[in-house]
């Protein structure tokens, strides 16, 4: 969108339903047939039309330093997907891990008058006073996971579902023990930080889901997202239960030092389940081993957030939703992938 056309502030925040869905369908028809569609003024969205070359615009882009294998996914996602479109030029910051520089990075996209702004802050609430600032410029801000606190200070906010990821963990644990017989379940839950919201919700999620099969945890640790702090947690968790029968890890990027550990301790009496999404992840459940799933907080919400971004800054709404305008919120599900299914993930698995 050119500067002159830029939205108001007030459009940017009118209307927003919350829709939550696997993947974005930015590029549907309808399936009315051409002699007996609706008029215009009725029909909705022309979902079809929404890939085509439309309005050049300009998107900004910060994220947070890749210090793992999910950061840096998020990064490549959004710029692979800003390549498909001619009409989108793609501006992308520094990353960093540093809250004074991210502020500053956008600050200069402020500046250089994007016609939006995808940005995953270090710290929701202490970027919420710059994405604020870009909202007042008039600048739409697609708030990707760390989510600002102030709903005024983005235009859109997409990410993954911390609770339904712990659900989908603890549906598939649950299940499973079920089917094998066992009345009282050693559960081992190795978490990420535990202090952090989005691990909490996930916590809460795995405990609820296991809940409605009349288990619990037995034993939880945070392993801090590393792979080296996975490797020394499991190791622990391992020595002191000589018998466990399913172990749930939060992030398949410490869960490669967790399968380091369990295969050094040679412990096969169990089956595991990891969270993300990673390749590395997905090719341990097709060999067959002790990881049996994962389930899914996808980078692919970066590519996501940039198709929205462009669609809001060329003021289109989304395909195959009758509004003429993006939801306010898009929380996207949390799939299981098994050996059953992984071959449909492994092309958006990303590496640790």
């Amino acid at each position: 969108m050119h500067e002159n056309s830029r939205p108001s502030r007030r459009n940017m925040l009118f209307g927003g339903a919350v829709v939550a869905a696997g993947g974005l369908a930015a590029a549907c028809t309808g399936n009315e047939p051409e002699e007996t569609a609706a008029p215009a003024a009725q029909a909705g969205n022309a979902g079809g039309d929404n890939d085509k070359p439309g309005q050049k615009v300009t998107i900004g882009f910060s994220a947070p330093a890749a210090d793992h294998g999910w950061i840096a996914a998020i990064t490549k996602n959004a710029e692979a997907q800003a390549k498909r479109y001619s009409d989108v030029t793609f501006k992308p910051v520094e990353p960093t891990n540093d809250i004074n520089q991210q502020i500053s990075a956008v600050e200069s996209l402020i500046s250089a008058k994007v016609n939006a702004l995808v940005l995953l802050p270090n710290d929701g609430e202490q970027l919420n006073q710059v994405a604020r600032k870009a909202m007042d410029a008039g600048i739409p801000v697609v708030n990707l996971d760390r989510v600002f606190p102030d709903k005024l200070s983005y235009r859109t906010w997409i990410g993954g579902d911390n609770y339904g990821m712990g659900v989908a963990a603890g549906h598939y644990v649950g299940k499973r023990l079920k089917e094998k017989g066992v009345a009282n379940p050693v559960i081992v839950e190795i978490q990420g930080i535990a202090t952090l919201p989005l691990t909490q919700e996930r916590s809460k999620g795995f405990a609820d889901a296991l809940k409605t099969f009349g288990f619990s945890v037995t034993a939880k640790q945070d392993a801090k997202f590393t792979v080296e702090t996975g490797n020394q947690v499991a190791s622990n968790l391992l020595q002191a239960h000589k018998k466990i029968d399913a172990l749930w890890n939060h992030d398949d990027d410490q869960g490669v030092g967790v399968l380091a550990a369990v295969k050094q301790a040679g412990r096969k009496e169990f089956f595991m389940v990891g969270g993300a999404g990673s390749a590395n992840a997905m090719r341990e459940i097709k060999s067959g081993g002790v990881l049996e799933a994962t389930v899914t907080y996808s980078p692919t919400m970066a590519g996501s957030a940039l198709r929205v971004a462009r669609l809001i800054a060329q003021g289109k709404g989304m395909g195959d939703l009758m509004e003429q305008q993006v939801p306010q919120s898009i929380t996207l599900a949390s799939e299981t992938i098994t050996r059953q299914n992984v071959d449909r993930y492994l092309p958006l698995g990303f590496e640790s």
